[in-house]
């Protein structure tokens, strides 16, 4: 049986995989209540934990199941685990450190026997979990007290000890992917493959996808028309940060909508050596901090990206639906993927 990773690799060559769309945005569907939020062993737990959607692969793995399946059902090829809260440290919030392993175990599992069962009905389309690891609600490069700038809320050891846990979790759950996301400062991610390099030894994966390791994808934030991360870099700059190690691709996600996103994917497309991704937000957000930009307005403005060849891996993030998702799958079916250098050398070396 082939392995995983090769597979992937291989759907990559030959079309743009789409990614899954926003979790958060499906259980707000939900309307759920603080009881969904608690296991029988939380019951009496102190803290609210309502809002805490990473527990809810522990309490109400049925409602995390059906948002993966419709997703599947849209298209997604690939399918993020319910874990961008799920280190210790953004655990702490609600004093569930302790949890953070299982959280990230289960909902490894869940994904998996759902992406499983998806493949088993369409070996032709095989389907990939990707372990889902948040930037954390702390940075590692800006003091959150404008009194002290020298002060900082979390160590890049903190960071990494944390990682280190998620990754563990993630890969015994059964991840393909490790996906480190949602990026707004460069040393959080710098700790997280830190943490993904270190349990790879432990475990002698090797870390090159092109070896058979389980590939990493990296996708940073761009938070607003400066065209800079929160901690100040560009989107170059971010790129070049992260390119010491052998990522399967790097993109950017959240924040901007899809127009808006453009200018500094193309960069990426330019000059990154990897394959690129996108998941951009359905536009960007109104007064009451809701997303109205419908999934055909969306695909438009993929369109674009599509046409100049820009983008390997496509989905969604804040605000996006199956429905966003079901429309880009299919324009992105028109189009090819955006080749890489060592593509287009082998391109030339078969001519």
């Amino acid at each position: 049986m082939q392995h995983p990773t090769d597979t992937l690799l291989q759907a990559l060559q030959t079309r743009i995989l789409i990614l899954d769309g926003a979790m958060g945005t499906m259980i707000q569907r939900y309307r759920l209540t603080e009881d969904d939020f608690r296991t029988s062993e939380l019951k009496n737990h102190p803290k609210s934990l309502k809002g805490n959607n990473d527990l809810l692969s522990l309490s109400r793995p049925d409602i995390i199941k059906a948002i993966h399946a419709e997703y599947l059902q849209a298209g997604a090829d690939i399918i993020e685990t319910n874990t961008f809260s799920g280190t210790s440290i953004a655990q702490a919030d609600y004093d569930l450190s302790h949890l953070a392993y299982q959280i990230n175990f289960q909902s490894a599992t869940i994904a998996r026997e759902v992406a499983d069962e998806f493949t088993a009905q369409d070996p032709s389309k095989p389907r990939f979990v990707a372990g889902a690891m948040g930037p954390t609600n702390r940075t590692a490069s800006i003091s959150p007290d404008v009194n002290d700038p020298g002060y900082r809320a979390v160590t890049f050891d903190q960071l990494a000890e944390a990682y280190a846990e998620q990754v563990r979790g993630l890969l015994d759950g059964g991840s393909d992917i490790l996906l480190v996301e949602t990026i707004f400062d460069t040393l959080n991610a710098k700790a997280a493959l830190y943490a993904i390099q270190t349990v790879y030894e432990e475990r002698n994966i090797p870390l090159d996808p092109k070896e058979g390791g389980i590939p990493i994808m990296i996708s940073g934030t761009i938070t607003d028309a400066s065209g800079r991360t929160l901690s100040g870099q560009t989107t170059e700059a971010f790129l070049i940060s992260v390119s010491h190690v052998p990522l399967l691709s790097v993109g950017l996600n959240c924040a901007l909508g899809a127009k808006e996103l453009r200018p500094y994917l193309k960069v990426l497309a330019q000059n990154a050596p990897f394959y690129v991704s996108a998941y951009p937000n359905a536009g960007l957000p109104n007064e009451f901090g809701a997303y109205d930009q419908g999934a055909n307005e969306m695909a438009d403005q993929v369109r674009d990206f599509l046409k100049e060849g820009m983008l390997n891996i496509l989905g969604g993030c804040c605000g996006t639906t199956p429905d966003h998702i079901r429309a880009m799958a299919k324009l992105a079916a028109e189009f090819q993927p955006r080749k890489i250098e060592q593509e287009l050398e082998q391109e030339d070396a078969d001519v």
